[in-house]
C-alpha cells in the first residue's frame, strides 16, 4: 500500500517538475495533412478546453468534449481580400495555419499542411500522441479526467466488496460503499449496487448533497448538493450488479450534517434508496 502510494506521489512530483514548457518553433512541429471538402477530426485523451486556429485559412468546432473538427474554410465564406485571389494561392502548403489544442494538462500544437484531393490517402482522423503533447504547468496538483480514469480503474480492480463501510438494502436492492479513497485534493467514492429483482434498474439520477443529521422543522432543513467531478462509468442501467467510482474535489462538513447518497429510479413507481454517510467514514479514506 504504502509503495503504491510513494510511487503515485513521486509521479506527481516528476510531472510537476517537468511542467516547465519549452519554446516552440513553427519548423519543429509535427505536420498533419488536410483536404478541401474534407473534416479532420483530432481526437484528445482527455477534455478539451480551447483550440485556436492560426489563420483564417481554418474553420472548426468541437462536436464532443475529446474531439475538434477541423477543415478548410470554404472559398466563398473567405474575406473580400482572399476572394481577389485564386484558391490555390489561398491554399499556401506552407502557411495553411498552425492548429493549437489545449487539454487540461497539455498543450499540443500541429502545422496544417496542405494536401490535394485528388490524393486517396487523406487523413481524415488523428490521435494526439504522448510526443506532441507538452505539459502545462498549474500552481496545485489538478489531474486530468484521463489520469482520474486510471485511478478509478486502479480502485475498481481492488477485491473491496465483501466488507462495505455502508451498506443499504431495500426493495430488493442491496446499495452499499464499498470504501473511500484519497490522493491530493481528490476524494474517491466505491460504490456497488446490487439488485435481487428480476426487474432490471433504470437509473434516474444519483444524487449527492450535505444535509442536516437532526430536521426539527421542515423549513430549516439546509441541503447542499453535490456534483461528482468524473465517474467512471456512465451506465444508466442494470440487471444485477453494477459497480462505479465517483471522484470529488476534496470536501468537509461538520459533525452535525451527513452525506446523504440517493439512488432514485427512473419509472413513477421507482425505487429510490437513500444512505447516510457521516464524517468519520470520510476522514477514515484509505490512499492507493
Amino acid at each position: 500500500m504504502k509503495s503504491i502510494l510513494y510511487t503515485l506521489l513521486l509521479f506527481a512530483i516528476t510531472v510537476n517538475a517537468q511542467t516547465a514548457t519549452k519554446e516552440q518553433i513553427i519548423s519543429e512541429l509535427p505536420e498533419i495533412e488536410i483536404t478541401e471538402g474534407i473534416n479532420l477530426h483530432i481526437i484528445s485523451p482527455e477534455p478539451i478546453q480551447y483550440v485556436d486556429l492560426s489563420t483564417a485559412q481554418l474553420t472548426g468546432d468541437l462536436p464532443t468534449t475529446n474531439i475538434a473538427r477541423i477543415k478548410i474554410t470554404d472559398e466563398q465564406k473567405s474575406d473580400e481580400k482572399v476572394k481577389k485571389v485564386n484558391h490555390s494561392a489561398f491554399l499556401d502548403r506552407d502557411k495553411i495555419g498552425i492548429i493549437t489544442v489545449m487539454g487540461q494538462s497539455f498543450i499540443a500544437q500541429y502545422k496544417a499542411v496542405y494536401r490535394n484531393s485528388e490524393n486517396l490517402n487523406t487523413v481524415t482522423n488523428i490521435h494526439i500522441q504522448a510526443e506532441a503533447m507538452q505539459p502545462i504547468e498549474f500552481d496545485k496538483m489538478i489531474f486530468s479526467n484521463l489520469e482520474l480514469r486510471k485511478f478509478a480503474v486502479d480502485i475498481i480492480q481492488k477485491k473491496s466488496e465483501n466488507n462495505p463501510i455502508r451498506q443499504e438494502k431495500d426493495f430488493n436492492l442491496s446499495f452499499q460503499l464499498n470504501n473511500v479513497y484519497v490522493i491530493s485534493d481528490y476524494i474517491f467514492l466505491d460504490m456497488t449496487f446490487k439488485n435481487n429483482s428480476n426487474l432490471s434498474y433504470d437509473i434516474e439520477a444519483l444524487k449527492f448533497s450535505i444535509e442536516d443529521k437532526k430536521i426539527h422543522k421542515a423549513t430549516n432543513n439546509q441541503s447542499i448538493e453535490m456534483m461528482p467531478l468524473f465517474q467512471l462509468n456512465p451506465q444508466k442501467h442494470f440487471k444485477k450488479n453494477f459497480r462505479n467510482i465517483y471522484v470529488f474535489k476534496k470536501f468537509t462538513y461538520p459533525n452535525s450534517k451527513v452525506m446523504m447518497i440517493r439512488l432514485i429510479e427512473e419509472q413513477l413507481s421507482g425505487r429510490t434508496i437513500e444512505m447516510k454517510v457521516n464524517y468519520s467514514d470520510i476522514l477514515k479514506a484509505d490512499t492507493f
